[in-house]
């Protein structure tokens, strides 16, 4: 069974609650207009409009020239679009529309109309539908991925591609030069030979930085079906950002390696790609031979050495509790740090009274929620800061 494919495009009354169809709705203008509208410069649209006021055109207008136009060319054609596509309809409410609106006559003005002199009474009227609605972002950080709508879920497809993770970093044995660190002879000798053998200036050097390796054991067990997707969209975007030091598996009745599907430039691609790849998806859970397969084949050759190792589960258990135990005895000797999230860990009234939860206790640095955006984000600290 593979992730549930992304759902049709919102109907007009979903655009009128939510301005982030709309607002992607205007970029497809331009790119249909010529522009080099990158999946990238969309996310930078959407993250800027994130920090400002989207009920502002003025702060909406440089928002998208400042993030979306790569040539001075490109700024005639945006503003011909951008007048277009949030052009005040009749009745004086300026709205946010889905649908490809015809190319405009003739150039307008740079300055949006909700901007200037005379035409407060405009911006009164739609500013409470379009702060609600920009609220409703914030809002869907912190609801339960398990819950969700499928309007909701596309949203949060776009949340999750603006996200930036800053990968763990450990010293090498490799040194450097520093302005700070202990003593270089080596150079301090070279230094005063280039000045006639009088020592001027003590040379230091410093242990260089490398990304330290990540892993990430995904649950697809029947009991973990409502957050598998997002948890698999979660893992893509930590995989793609650095390709190099981050495993991805996934754990139910065995062990999948989907790393090299989840470093697809393309989520949905990536997705559907883990999904063909996974034999046991929505089916039992055996974590304690599936963590025995893990460290024998990966984890001991060097893949979870030194390691942040993160296990997404609820923790509910077939085999037996003392195996998952001594598994993670040694995988806790093997790890740099080994952090556990729980989806139900940040529900009230949440004990981790599961016989799995129960044996990995107490071999964990960390035990985590893991149930909203909000959770993964302070995941992500947490991984970064190892």
């Amino acid at each position: 069974m593979t992730p549930t494919a992304a759902p049709a495009g919102p109907s007009p009354t979903d655009a009128a609650e939510d301005p982030i169809p709309g607002l992607v709705g205007f970029t497809a203008v331009l790119r249909h207009a010529g522009l080099p509208i990158t999946t990238d410069r969309v996310a930078a649209f959407l993250g800027a409009l994130d920090t400002l006021d989207v009920t502002s055109r003025l702060q909406t207008y440089w928002a998208g020239r400042l993030t979306l136009c790569s040539d001075p060319d490109d700024i005639r054609r945006y503003d011909a679009a951008f007048e277009a596509w949030f052009e005040p309809q009749r009745g004086g409410k300026t709205t946010i529309s889905d649908e490809r609106p015809p190319p405009p006559p003739k150039l307008a003005s740079l300055m949006p109309s909700s901007d200037r002199s005379g035409d407060d009474d405009e911006h009164d009227e739609q500013a409470p539908e379009l702060r609600a609605a920009a609220s409703g972002t914030e809002v869907l950080r912190h609801r339960d991925l398990g819950e969700l709508t499928p309007v909701e879920r596309e949203h949060l497809r776009r949340l999750f591609a603006l996200l930036r993770p800053e990968p763990p970093t450990r010293s090498s044995r490799r040194r450097r030069a520093s302005r700070h660190g202990e003593p270089d002879p080596g150079r301090t000798l070279r230094a005063a030979l280039r000045n006639e053998g009088e020592l001027r200036e003590l040379r230091h050097r410093d242990r260089s930085k490398r990304p330290r390796k990540v892993v990430l054991l995904v649950d697809v067990s029947g009991s973990m079906e409502p957050y598998a997707d997002s948890l698999l969209r979660f893992a893509h975007v930590v995989v793609r950002r650095s390709p190099g030091s981050v495993e991805a598996f996934t754990l139910g009745t065995r062990l999948t390696r989907v790393t090299r599907e989840l470093r697809q430039r393309d989520a949905e691609h990536a997705l559907s790609a883990a999904g063909k790849a996974i034999p046991d998806w929505s089916g039992g859970t055996r974590l304690g031979e599936v963590l025995r397969a893990f460290i024998d084949r990966w984890g001991q050759r060097g893949a979870a050495r030194r390691a942040v190792v993160v296990i997404f589960s609820d923790g509910w258990e077939r085999g037996e509790p003392d195996l998952l135990a001594s598994q993670m005895d040694r995988l806790s000797r093997l790890a740099h740090r080994v952090v556990w999230v729980n989806p139900h860990a940040g529900k009230d009234g949440y004990a981790p009274v599961q016989g799995g939860i129960v044996a990995a206790l107490p071999y964990l640095d960390d035990l985590l929620a893991g149930h909203s955006l909000a959770t993964l984000e302070k995941l992500l600290k947490v991984v970064r800061d190892a």
